[in-house]
């Protein structure tokens, strides 16, 4: 039988960085199309600030990330900022939306800068498609962060970085958006990077890595 090899998405290697202290060194990690990444770890050791630097937010001390098989560090700012705009999906637990906008207005620009269309299938899945027009101060917790997951979705991102995406959800929304995301990398042959404290969901990525002891360690 013959071995398809996907394409690699994302590559990290020899990541270091410190605040007022060294948080990680020694950073590596690989993800692919079609592949979805967990790390796990304690509050304070690093996840957050990681998943910052994979996705080009934050600067490591050491190292490099290559996106899509580019050094994020030698790119001009015009390029970076196509695939920061085109590529990458960002899903944070706060919801970062414009709130003298309505949810749809929202949504629009995305789909405005990333080219791409509003599909109501994807409104009706993350259960947002009656309040579309509201306002965003007008809707709850949950359904600003549900607008937000739709509005990185509606990029058709390559690659999605999620922290701790499903805080602000109920269990039962939570493993339902976590199943869309799944869906999604699947379906664009897309790649997920997910922060999070539940190691249940963590493990239904297919890999693991635990930070701790200012190290990245695969558990899966």
């Amino acid at each position: 039988m013959a071995i398809i090899f996907f394409m690699k998405l994302l590559s990290a290697k020899d990541l270091s960085h410190t605040f007022e202290y060294e948080l990680f060194h020694d950073v590596a990690l690989d993800l692919h199309e079609g592949e979805t990444i967990a790390i796990i770890g304690v509050s304070g050791s690093g996840k957050s600030t990681l998943l910052h630097i994979l996705s080009t937010l934050l600067h490591a001390k050491t190292g490099e990330v290559l996106l899509l098989g580019e050094n994020i560090a030698t790119l001009s700012k015009k390029r970076l900022a196509k695939i920061k705009r085109n590529d990458l999906g960002l899903v944070f637990q706060s919801h970062y939306l414009f709130k003298g906008f309505s949810a749809y207005e929202n949504l629009e620009v995305a789909a405005m800068l990333s080219k791409q269309t509003i599909e109501d299938e994807l409104l009706k899945k993350l259960n947002i498609y009656e309040c579309i027009k509201q306002k965003v101060t007008e809707l709850s917790g949950g359904q600003q962060q549900r607008v937000s997951i739709a509005r990185v979705l509606t990029k058709k991102p390559r690659i999605i970085f999620a922290d701790e995406p499903t805080g602000n959800l109920d269990k039962l929304t939570a493993n339902e958006v976590m199943s869309l995301f799944f869906e999604y990398v699947q379906e664009h042959n897309a790649g997920m990077v997910l922060v999070t404290h539940d190691e249940t969901l963590a493990h239904m990525c297919h890999k693991v890595y635990r930070l701790q002891d200012k190290k990245l360690h695969r558990v899966k």
